[in-house]
């Protein structure tokens, strides 16, 4: 059988304004490969159709643009020049006119393009959404065979051009924040507007991970990653490279606005006790209540008790005494009585070191212990009793955040491939990335580009949750 597609398409005054055939296929009725429209047949007529509806719609606009808006004056044109316009269906040449400005409206530029008040940008926010969401879960690599795969966009799409495009949808949200001034006091209003009333305290848990520095490839660079978890809210992402980001304030701020929590709501913050982390929980919220996560000293009372466990092959009796010592340590650190731990820490750490042994683990068992003392040393400030805070069921861990860095970090910036990375590109990809995993990447866009929403059927559920 032949199968023609024509499209027509009519003016507002019903008036038929183009009508051409887009594509005649012969199609056989024998075959399961060949019933329907192949994937190559389908692109095709996207793609014709595109670029045919593009045109018109330049054209309508074109037409209203010929006559000066004051006189009415028919313009003169100096000559033509041709733009290209991404589309997720093709990229689509079009003939841009020059025009000569009227003389009742004197300029200091004689002349201008009148496409450029509609064609803004030279690729389509649809285009520009896509391409942000799927390099945002996989690599530039994998996103550009992804979209050439399914969408008739040629070799316009490569992987450069997907980088600059999602760093450009990077730096207009950073853009964005950075116009943002903290708004509203407690009892206050913001834009007019009583505040949200604050909830209880809500918890946020903050974690860091380490990518290769593409400048130093001997050495890494931290990224911060975080999860705000009200009760009875939305979860969310937030990140950012920690040298990178002057004003991490503004990060959290914008996870409470989004999740329609008050700039007053109070906070508390669950770390790992690592050294920059705890560092920054006062640039994110001053004020915020912090605590060492249990999971972390857990972790760390763990590797030690292992360790107990192999020098019981070759000292019995000072792996017993040493096991009741952290025993005791874990009691301490778990009813939140840190001066105590502490000063037991230093004495295990004391002990092990002196401990003569044939063991094979002594040096690392020894290191151990002084690390545990410090740690307990650093984070005394931070450590709650974790004991109340469970029996009142309340967090007493950031293992959700442990889940958030693999999502967030591993996932994406392939630590185990070795992919090295610049820090505003891993920052602003963080921007991005973290949007689009709880879903709200949609919403900035359409909040950009609001004729999407109304063009657009789908929803903006969580990609991923950790």
């Amino acid at each position: 059988m032949r199968v023609q597609i024509q499209l027509r398409i009519i003016a507002d005054d019903d008036s038929v304004i183009s009508e051409d055939e887009i594509l005649q296929l012969d199609k056989g009725d024998d075959r399961l490969e060949a019933i329907g429209l192949s994937l190559d047949e389908a692109k095709a007529v996207l793609a014709g159709v595109q670029e045919r509806v593009v045109a018109a719609q330049a054209a309508s606009f074109l037409a209203r643009q010929q006559r000066c808006e004051l006189c009415r004056r028919c313009l003169l044109s100096k000559g033509l020049c041709r733009i290209l316009f991404r589309t997720a269906f093709g990229t689509i040449p079009l003939v841009s006119p020059r025009l000569h400005r009227c003389r009742c409206q004197p300029s200091a530029d004689k002349t201008f393009s009148p496409l450029t008040a509609l064609f803004t940008e030279r690729t389509a926010p649809e285009l520009l959404y896509l391409e942000t969401k799927w390099a945002s879960l996989v690599s530039y690599g994998m996103t550009t065979d992804l979209l050439r795969d399914v969408l008739p966009i040629g070799a316009a799409a490569n992987v450069s051009t997907i980088r600059r495009n999602l760093h450009r949808v990077a730096a207009r949200r950073e853009a964005d924040l950075g116009s943002e001034q903290p708004s509203g006091i407690p009892g206050g209003t913001t834009g007019g507007q009583p505040l949200p009333v604050p909830q209880g305290s809500i918890i946020v848990g903050i974690d860091g991970g380490y990518v290769r520095n593409w400048h130093d490839k001997k050495h890494h660079f931290e990224v911060i990653v975080g999860k705000s978890v009200p009760e009875e809210r939305d979860h969310r992402y937030f990140g950012l490279v920690r040298s990178h980001d002057h004003e991490p304030k503004r990060r959290l701020r914008e996870v409470l606005r989004a999740q329609g929590l008050p700039v007053n709501q109070a906070v508390t913050m669950l770390t790992d006790g690592g050294d920059s982390v705890r560092g920054l929980v006062g640039e994110l919220s001053p004020g915020a209540a912090h605590y060492l996560d249990w999971f972390h000293i857990a972790m760390r009372l763990t590797g030690l008790g292992q360790y107990g466990k192999g020098l019981t092959h070759h000292d019995p009796v000072a792996a017993m005494a040493l096991q009741s010592r952290l025993e005791r340590i874990k009691w301490r650190l778990w009813h939140g009585d840190a001066g105590e731990a502490l000063t037991r820490a230093e004495q295990m750490a004391e002990a092990v070191a002196a401990l003569d042994s044939g063991y094979s683990g002594m040096k690392r068992f020894a290191k151990a212990a002084a690390g545990l003392a410090t740690y307990i040393a650093n984070n005394a400030d931070a450590i709650t009793n974790y004991s109340a805070r469970w029996h009142n069921g309340e967090r007493i861990s950031t293992a959700f955040v442990e889940s958030t860095v693999n999502v967030v970090v591993s996932r994406r910036f392939a630590k185990k491939q070795q992919m090295q990375w610049s820090k505003t590109g891993a920052h602003r990809l963080l921007q991005t990335r973290t949007r689009t995993l709880d879903g709200t990447l949609h919403d900035l866009f359409t909040r950009w580009y609001p004729a999407m929403a109304a063009n657009d059927t789908q929803g903006a559920a969580p990609v991923a949750a950790a």
